[in-house]
């Protein structure tokens, strides 16, 4: 899965400059997203002297800030956009390192059973996987280094939270903390979902193999056959389907409830009217930053669950791959052991 792209000297321009492209204009997106949060504490303070103060700014001082929004925005949109395209380039092409080194292989490995769908269906759920996690996760360090220095200095301003009382940076221990909280508690509810997932690609294979066969073989796929072996996906979906709905359940409360946390932390700073409109949207805006970081497993998990199933199908496969053949051929690989 990744000895054949990110170790071959076939792909090291997109998987090493490719990697670096990313990651670079990862950062420079985040840095945007920085200016855009600083935007919005000048622009509600301008909004909070209008408002308090008739005739304190002109129209144009108004528009000046919409057109500084705009500025940024279309940077930040085209940044995104150009990201995403390349980021799709790249992932294909790491799909393709590893439909390569299995194809080397077809001739012995064509003989194990689900090996078509290893080779097509499994390669393809994982590029399409990483192009959502991987990315994600890499964004979401890059935003969690941007932002929590600025969270670590707005939460000066902040006089004290609820039940705490008065604590030196607090919204950033309390963003950590209601992170944590909500990682332990969505790990512990959905422990049970990665091997169910497992066993489900396993069904669904065994069934569609069948039907394959019938395709050719008059004798396979007997209506009574195919019955049972679609009784176990069957069965094996309810199960899912239970056990994400109690997961979904504390999944989507715990994420509500997060809309109310920096709102109830900065409770008694607001009523004691210490801080101007824009800072507490900087601080808002910049809490929800670090706590969507932190929030990262939280967020991904139902994703991270089918990373799970689709990692271990693969490491099983490529086990008997060193099984079949345990002198493999000149595939361009680095060794790790020169």
């Amino acid at each position: 899965m990744f000895r054949s792209f990110f170790l071959n000297r076939k792909w090291m321009l997109w998987s090493i400059l490719g990697t670096a492209l990313i990651l670079f204009a990862t950062w420079y997106r985040v840095q945007l997203d920085v200016k855009i949060n600083e935007w919005f504490g000048t622009f509600y303070d301008l909004v909070q002297n209008a408002l308090s103060k008739p005739g304190s700014i002109t129209l144009d001082s108004y528009w000046e800030q919409l057109s500084t929004f705009i500025s940024i925005a279309m940077v930040y949109v085209t940044v995104a956009v150009l990201l995403d395209f390349f980021i799709k380039h790249y992932v294909f092409r790491w799909r393709q390192a590893m439909n390569d080194y299995y194809m080397q292989y077809w001739p012995k490995l064509r003989v194990i059973e689900g090996a078509a769908q290893r080779v097509q269906e499994d390669t393809m759920r994982f590029a399409r996987i990483m192009e959502g996690l991987g990315v994600e996760l890499m964004r979401s360090l890059m935003t969690l280094a941007a932002f929590l220095p600025i969270l670590w200095a707005l939460s000066d301003k902040i006089t004290a939270i609820p039940i705490l009382g008065s604590i030196p940076h607090s919204l950033v221990w309390v963003s950590i903390g209601w992170a944590l909280f909500g990682t332990i508690l969505l790990a512990f509810t959905g422990i049970l979902l990665p091997g169910l997932e497992f066993q489900n690609q396993r069904v669904e294979a065994a069934y569609r193999k069948e039907l394959v066969y019938g395709e050719d073989d008059p004798s396979r796929a007997a209506p009574p056959v195919a019955a049972s072996l679609f009784q176990h996906v069957r069965r094996n979906y309810f199960r899912l389907f239970f056990h994400y709905l109690y997961f979904d359940v504390v999944k989507w409360s715990y994420l509500q409830v997060s809309v109310l946390v920096p709102l109830i932390a900065i409770g008694p700073t607001v009523a004691a009217g210490v801080i101007t409109l824009g800072v507490m949207q900087q601080i808002s805006r910049a809490f929800d930053k670090v706590t969507e970081s932190f929030q990262y497993l939280v967020l991904s998990w139902s994703t991270i669950v089918e990373l799970i199933s689709v990692y271990k199908r693969l490491r099983a496969f490529e086990a008997r791959i060193h099984e079949v053949d345990a002198a493999p051929p000149d595939d361009g690989l680095v060794p790790l052991n020169p």
